[in-house]
Parts: C-alpha cells; sequence; structure tokens
C-alpha cells in the first residue's frame, strides 16, 4: 500500500433495478459535487454491464469526463434469464437471485481491470445486494463500502433474519403457516412480522442450496465490509441507526439520505409527458391537495383483481387523481391476468383522472401543491419522495422490503394509513374509497400534520450544517484519506486468482 496522492478513485458498482440504481447514482453526484466544493478532487469510476449503460447518460453528461467515467463489462450468462435481461425492471421478482448469482462472476473482469488500470481505485461502494464485493476488496487490500438503498429498519430486519435464521412454521396439516410471527428479538421494539411479509430472498432459502447459500453469505459479508451508506436521515430511523452501529461494532455509518437530485438532469426524464403532467395539475386543480397519486414503483405488476378493486375504490371515492399504470412485461407469462385497467374505467372518469403509462415524473408529482396523498407501495425511494414532499402515504405493500416500510409509515412514525396489507387478498373497493376520500377531505389530520414535520426534518437534513449533509462530507473526507493499492500487490492477486482457476481446469 502507498500513499494516495492526487486524489481519490472510487469505483461505485450499482445493482441494475430502477429502485437501486438511481439513488445509487444520485449519491454518486452528490459526492462529486461535495468532493470539488471541499477540493478532495475525487474521480469515480462506474461499473455497469451493457445493456444498463443508457441509465447512466445523464449523470454522465452532467459531470466532467476527467471526474467521472465507467467500466462497462458484458453480463455474464445464465440459464435462467431471458436473453438480453439484465436489469431486473422488466422481469418477475424471482430474477433478483439469478442476476445476483450472475454478477457475482464480474469478480475476475474486476480484477484484471484493476491490475491494468494506472490509477487504481483505493476504494469500492457497492450495492447492499452484491455482498461478494466485499471479498473482492479484501483480496485487492482496499476498503468496501456498502450502499443500502433500504433503510435501516428494514436492514436491521435483514440482517437478523440472515444471521438468526428463523425457521418457518407449518400448520397441523404440514403447509407452511405463512401467518406465523417472526421473531427478530434483536431489532430495536422486536417488530410483529409475518411469514409471507418477509422478502422473498429469505423466504425462499433453503440451507446448502448454492444459489441459497450464495444470497446468505451475500448479506453476511455486508457486515463484514469497512463501512455502510443508507438512504436516509437521523430524526427519521436514530433508534435503528444506533442499532446498526452497535450490531456492526462501529460508527463507519453515513445516514446522507433523502438521496434526490438538486437538479432534474441528473437522473434525465421524458420532457414532454412531465409537462403534460405538470399542465394537468395546474389547470385542473384550484386548490391544495386535493389529488390522489398511484404508482406502485418500476417493478411491481399487480394482477387484473387488484386493479379492479383499486379502480373500483377510486371511482366510488369521486376525487381526482394520477394513475401511473405498469403494464405486463416479458417476466409476466401470463400476461393477459395482469395490469388491465377495467372496460370502461377511463371513460367513466375522464375529466377528473389522468393515466399515465410508462415512466412518470413522480419526483415533480408528489411536490405539486395539489398532491395531497400517495397510494405506494412502500418501495424506500417512494417512502423518502413522499415524506420529502409533506404527502399523506397510504400504504399497499407488495413484497421486498415494502412491508417492514409499511410497519415504520403506519405503526412507528403514523404519517401513513394502510389500504391493504397482504398479497393474496384485495382491498375492500368501498373502504378504500373511504378512505381515498378522507386522505384529501381531512379524515386523517394527525398523520397530515406529522407527514409535513418529516418533511421539514428531511428538508433540514440535507440543507447546510444538517446531519445527512455533514454525513456526506465526513464520507468524502473519509474515501479522500484511504491509501492507494499497491501496484505489485494487485499484480500478485491476479495471479493467484489465475492459478487457482488454471488448478480448476
Amino acid at each position: 500500500m502507498t500513499s494516495s496522492t492526487g486524489g481519490a478513485h472510487i469505483l461505485v458498482i450499482p445493482y441494475p433495478a430502477q429502485g437501486h440504481m438511481l439513488p445509487l447514482l444520485d449519491l454518486t453526484h452528490h459526492l462529486l459535487s461535495r468532493s470539488s466544493r471541499e477540493g478532495a478532487a475525487q474521480t469515480f469510476t462506474i461499473l455497469v454491464t451493457t445493456n444498463n449503460l443508457p441509465i447512466l447518460q445523464p449523470l454522465l453528461s452532467y459531470h466532467s469526463p476527467s471526474a467521472i467515467s465507467t467500466l462497462v463489462l458484458p453480463f455474464p450468462p445464465n440459464p435462467s434469464l431471458p436473453s438480453g435481461a439484465e436489469n431486473t425492471q422488466n422481469l418477475p421478482p424471482y430474477s433478483s437471485i439469478s442476476i445476483m448469482s450472475s454478477l457475482g462472476d464480474l469478480r475476475r473482469p474486476i480484477l484484471r481491470w484493476f491490475s491494468s488500470h494506472p490509477s487504481p481505485p483505493s476504494s469500492i461502494i457497492s450495492d447492499m445486494f452484491l455482498g461478494w464485493t466485499h471479498r473482492l476488496a479484501s483480496q485487492l487490500s482496499i476498503k468496501r463500502f456498502v450502499f443500502s438503498p433500504s433503510g435501516s429498519f428494514a436492514i436491521s430486519v435483514f440482517g437478523s433474519l440472515w444471521r438468526h435464521l428463523p425457521p418457518l412454521t407449518r400448520t397441523e396439516d404440514g403447509e407452511i403457516d405463512i401467518n406465523a410471527v417472526v421473531p427478530l428479538p434483536d431489532v430495536p421494539g422486536e417488530p410483529r412480522l409475518l411469514w409471507y411479509q418477509l422478502s422473498m430472498l429469505y423466504r425462499t432459502y433453503a440451507s446448502g442450496d448454492p444459489n441459497a447459500e450464495f444470497l446468505r453469505s451475500n448479506a453476511l459479508d455486508n457486515s463484514l465490509s469497512w463501512g455502510l451508506v443508507v438512504n436516509s436521515f437521523t430524526h427519521l430511523e436514530q433508534p435503528y441507526l444506533c442499532h446498526l452501529k452497535s450490531y456492526l461494532g462501529h460508527d463507519r455509518i453515513w445516514a446522507v439520505g433523502p438521496l434526490l437530485p438538486d437538479n432534474p438532469d441528473v437522473r434525465g426524464g421524458s420532457g414532454p409527458i412531465e409537462d403534460q403532467v405538470l399542465t394537468w395539475l395546474d389547470e385542473c386543480c384550484s386548490g391544495e391537495d386535493e389529488v390522489v397519486y398511484v404508482c406502485f414503483g418500476s417493478q411491481a405488476v399487480l394482477s387484473n383483481e387488484q386493479m379492479e378493486a383499486l379502480a373500483l375504490g377510486i371511482e366510488k371515492s369521486g376525487v381526482r387523481f394520477i394513475w401511473k399504470v405498469k403494464e405486463p412485461t416479458q417476466g409476466h407469462v401470463y400476461g393477459e391476468r395482469f395490469g388491465k385497467l377495467p372496460e370502461g374505467f377511463e371513460d367513466r372518469v375522464a375529466g377528473r383522472g389522468l393515466i399515465i403509462r410508462g415512466w412518470a415524473p413522480q419526483v415533480r408529482i408528489l411536490r405539486h401543491r395539489a398532491v395531497g396523498a400517495f397510494i405506494t407501495h412502500c418501495g424506500w425511494n417512494s417512502v423518502l419522495e413522499g415524506l420529502s414532499a409533506g404527502t399523506l402515504m397510504l400504504t399497499w405493500p407488495l413484497g421486498a422490503d415494502q412491508f417492514c416500510n409499511s410497519i415504520l409509515l403506519v405503526d412507528q412514525l403514523k404519517v401513513g394509513v394502510s389500504v391493504c396489507q397482504d398479497t393474496k387478498s384485495l382491498p375492500d373497493p368501498d373502504q378504500l374509497a373511504r378512505v381515498i376520500s378522507g386522505s384529501i377531505n381531512g379524515a386523517y389530520k394527525e398523520e397530515r400534520l406529522k407527514a409535513l414535520e418529516l418533511k421539514k426534518m428531511a428538508a433540514e437534513a440535507i440543507s447546510e450544517g444538517g446531519t445527512s449533509l455533514t454525513a456526506l462530507d465526513s464520507l468524502v473526507q473519509h474515501l479522500s484519506m484511504l491509501p492507494k493499492p499497491n501496484a505489485d500487490e494487485l499484480q500478485r492477486c491476479l495471479q493467484l486468482e489465475e492459478e487457482e482457476v488454471a488448478a480448476v481446469m
């Protein structure tokens, strides 16, 4: 190892899902901006596979090529994935396991790149789903920082599950009891989660299965990494941030959220649809908090039964709304059973509703004065965007960390109202209509006031002197002080790797 001179070089490795990539790209943007301001002169290389490169273009165009570049590698083939599939956006949830497994095969190409680079990175910032990069960093004698696009509460729950492996419970008939309470004794407050509310990645774990053991190893390697960067802020999740410091045994945890673009050009987007939506909001709404925004993220596709229940609830509520509909993709084999609006619905709500198919300018929609409530699947990015706008949250989680996030919003922070908490059952349209109507007509005053308080706290966190911006500056300084890898050590590492491959062959 040699001393770091001439500025730090950081390798950023995102996980190819929109909800993971975008916040990590936002973090990279903010690190670049703050390092330039602080005179830290950091440079970044972002690793992507070929088909994900277009997602980076807005960020690359915004910053100087001398400050940010790309390492583009072919996506390792996997027979379980459709040809050309390199991102989870158009695939069903279970595809995540195959995506993670494939990305683990990038270790050797990355080692070769390191050994040939004239100024290789002194650290790696990689997504929480890429735990194998901890061992890669250890091989290279550099530091790995975990980036979590999930909140601290969800991380605490996931960590407890993978450490203790609480077993599933079966009924007298031998069936899995999906309503069994899963013990989480080491998580603050000992939250009550049911089996069906756990991440699919954990629910499908089978001891001894190579893919399952790879997933667990990934998760456990996160706890061994040098530092943790969380897209959250202190006042939102303080008990869980404190818990993570205790569990990890160090204070190298940086809560830098909410990570939102300070300039829309950093993320790009579609100008015409944004103008159309904002014009509709301006023209049809005379006051504040008149519109309900409905969106279930970039990946989830509702079943036709869920679509019908939701559409009927919206129709009966009589409120103005914007509904971002995601239609079936190549991963939904039975496409005719998913994502279809009920026949005649659009005609019946014409004039008071706007249907968006495809990309939606969610941040701009939520921040518009006319939008007062948000029916959400509780993906963490959506949670932070809604809270930053002071919007009342109507929660309908579907999987992943979303049940944890719903519990945080409804039961702990008291800024949300549950509209559906079961992936199998459907909300009653009449009750749903009452909740939707009440969210606009003042029935949830306490929740709305708490949401506005959190909006203020989120804004303070990312302002000068705020907890998140202070943490970001601390992270910039920490990254700048890390030593560069030694060239001889890199060559030795690569030689050992090649010898290992030859021995196997």
